[in-house]
């Protein structure tokens, strides 16, 4: 029995590979070529440590010096001494140069289709089925995606979690005049081609041990797709996933059915929709995400909250916690920048 294992890095690049079901993580990696950092092997040194983001392991051996009791708590783990019992992410602090680890692969996609999910949203298609292996990415990861006709690339995270043949999307927003959004609006068409880079990002679900809160900001909403497919794809959790979807104006709104559909598949899953600007059309709750938040249920368990949007978004949530003094939470978060940033883009 072999296990899939992404390992991801500080400058955002992941590489996932397959290790034996006796195999111990260092070694794995090592026979596919990515060297991780290593000294003494004996679980002394902790030269090799990083984090389990996800899945099941053991560890051999680990001096008690080297990783404390709270360090083992929070999943931390020598490469070392590591066995996996079943498909996991991992986390170093460092970049992948250091390890021979380029991670990104280039790959083709064909345009199967464009919808218009609302007035200044669209989804794209493509299928990548010609790509000779599976295309691995942690649900909540980006691509770097060519614009056609241009020497321009833009960011988007992909809006479905990968699947064997191939077949991805990715949520976009219509800008005005930005050069994707005039390519998706003008000449994009089935079967034309679009060359991607992936995966990309630091912002992916990790082990779900505790109830998730999730907030998603405009088209930030593409990485939560992804993670709310993967979800349902399992059945669930065993845990409370509730997200918080805003927008500025209704017209912005997209893909409720899906997430309408979620509420079905994934059990313990909610989701709220705040509009900011409020209108004649829209009859649910306005204003800011925050203002919504049930503080009492915050205050009472410990949490894991996602945050995906604009900048803006994302520092007005942050300041909300440190004003509402929750300490015992876990904060991940991704800020859009503009068109022209190498964060995944609006």
């Amino acid at each position: 029995m072999s296990h899939k294992v992404a390992f991801s890095f500080a400058d955002g690049k992941t590489v996932f590979f397959d290790i034996r079901s006796d195999e111990l993580l260092l070694d794995a990696a090592l026979r596919n070529g990515v060297s991780i950092p290593l000294d003494c092997r004996e679980g002394v040194c902790g030269t090799c440590q990083g984090r389990c983001e996800s899945g099941s392991y053991t560890l051999d051996y680990v001096d008690e010096e080297t990783l404390s009791a709270d360090d083992l708590a929070a999943r931390k783990i020598l490469s070392c001494q590591t066995r996996v019992q079943s498909d996991a992410s991992f986390y170093f602090d460092f970049d992948s140069s250091l390890c021979s680890a380029g991670g990104t692969t280039s790959i083709t996609g064909r345009v199967t289709a464009v919808k218009q999910v609302s007035e200044t949203t669209a989804i794209l298609h493509l299928d990548a089925s010609a790509h000779p292996a599976r295309l691995d990415f942690l649900p909540g990861q980006y691509a770097r995606l060519k614009v056609p006709g241009a020497d321009v690339w833009r960011s988007y995270s992909f809006a479905n979690r990968p699947d064997d043949n191939n077949q991805i999307q990715f949520l976009i927003r219509l800008l005005p005049d930005g050069a994707m959004s005039n390519y998706m609006r003008e000449r994009c068409e089935p079967g034309q081609t679009v060359e991607f880079e992936a995966p990309l990002g630091t912002f992916y679900l990790r082990q779900v041990e505790r109830p998730l809160v999730m907030v998603a900001g405009g088209t930030g909403l593409s990485a939560f797709l992804g993670m709310l497919d993967d979800l349902a794809h399992k059945g669930g959790c065993g845990q409370k996933v509730h997200l918080y979807y805003g927008v500025t104006n209704a017209r912005d709104l997209c893909e409720l059915d899906r997430l309408k559909a979620y509420e079905e598949r994934i059990a313990n899953f909610a989701c709220d929709i705040v509009v900011m600007n409020p209108s004649e059309v829209w009859q649910g709750k306005t204003g800011l995400i925050p203002e919504h938040f049930d503080r009492r249920m915050l205050e009472a368990n410990p949490f894991d909250m996602y945050v995906c949007g604009p900048p803006p978004m994302v520092e007005a949530i942050k300041t909300w916690l440190a004003n509402a003094s929750l300490d015992d939470h876990r904060l991940y978060y991704e800020k859009f920048g503009d068109s022209n940033s190498a964060q995944p883009a609006a």
